[in-house]
């Protein structure tokens, strides 16, 4: 493996994480339509900064303790498919102006062949704009926004899922805003569990959280930070906590690096069984000399189709 000058970049993004970087300690699911699967991969050093640089040959991917061949590779960007949850409950009312600004914070790094939903989560979960390529529409939709009512936040991630089924995008994220409490959903976080493990999106969560956990609080606000966390675990995603609106630039910022540098490996199964059963995928990397160690995450299987 060659490096040369400026062909391998480390960048940086500090913020508050909720969620674990050990990526054995994860198991995330795809669900397959087709032969060829898709494994996005982030590559971080000992300080979490994003790797960039590394080829095709520098990874060596295993279904089932079974080296595959990497048919597709890509270290480049590629237009994004985005979900935006927003939770306009009663529990975020003075939380809405910087649940506005995160959500503002991260339209602004989509791209022209970038596509975008949102989802209202109250009493109910609701689609209030379907996937669209302007971003002002999100934009004029985020900022009427009123709080009030319970919580029916697993059900706005189900409600999620089923509408990023429409994405013309290869790479699909949810991003999450709330403050992780539930009270009002139809679904439990085991349903949500299973029903991530059977998506291809990533979910991100930006945790606006009481900076002071007082006597007397809700459990599903207490509890919450904890639920994004797990949700987002899942997925390969992460959870990040924001109690101060000078800290939502970051996150936005952290999330659409990770998102836009993540190196995607695609091969086609050498056990060609359509049994449906879930498949362990392991990634392992080459270590560069002259660099600290490299660590990596990525999504720990799929499900093999059934028919």
């Amino acid at each position: 493996m060659k490096f040369t000058s400026g062909l391998l970049a480390l960048l940086l993004c500090a913020c508050p994480s909720l969620s674990q970087d050990a990526p054995n300690q994860r198991e995330l699911n795809i669900v397959v339509n087709t032969t060829l699967v898709v494994i996005p991969v982030t590559v971080t050093d000992p300080s979490n900064r994003f790797v960039l640089g590394l080829e095709k040959d520098d990874f060596t991917l295993l279904e089932d303790n079974v080296e595959q061949k990497i048919e597709h590779f890509s270290g480049e960007d590629a237009p994004l498919s985005v979900g935006m949850i927003v939770d306009t409950s009663g529990s975020m009312d003075v939380k809405m102006d910087t649940s506005f600004h995160a959500v503002s914070a991260f339209l602004k790094t989509m791209t022209s062949q970038d596509e975008a939903f949102l989802i209202q989560v109250g009493d109910k979960a609701e689609v209030l704009q379907g996937f669209t390529s302007d971003m002002s529409q999100i934009q004029d939709k985020v900022s009427s926004l009123k709080a009030g009512g319970l919580t029916a936040l697993l059900d706005g991630v189900q409600l999620g899922v089923q509408e990023m089924k429409k994405a013309k995008n290869a790479r699909k994220a949810l991003i999450v805003v709330s403050d992780g409490g539930d009270n009002n959903s139809r679904y439990t976080p085991q349903d949500i569990k299973n029903i991530v493990r059977q998506a291809d999106t990533q979910i991100f969560a930006f945790g606006v959280f009481d900076p002071v956990i007082f006597p007397g609080l809700p459990s599903e606000i207490v509890s919450g930070p904890r639920l994004l966390a797990q949700i987002a675990d899942q997925t390969g995603g992460r959870a990040y906590g924001a109690s101060e609106f000078s800290q939502l630039p970051g996150i936005a910022e952290k999330i659409a690096i990770e998102l836009r540098n993540q190196y995607v490996l695609g091969y086609y199964p050498k056990n060609e069984a359509r049994d449906g059963e879930y498949r362990h995928v392991e990634v392992k990397i080459r270590q560069p000399q002259g660099l600290p160690t490299l660590k990596a995450r990525w999504r720990l299987g799929y499900y093999a189709p059934s028919q």
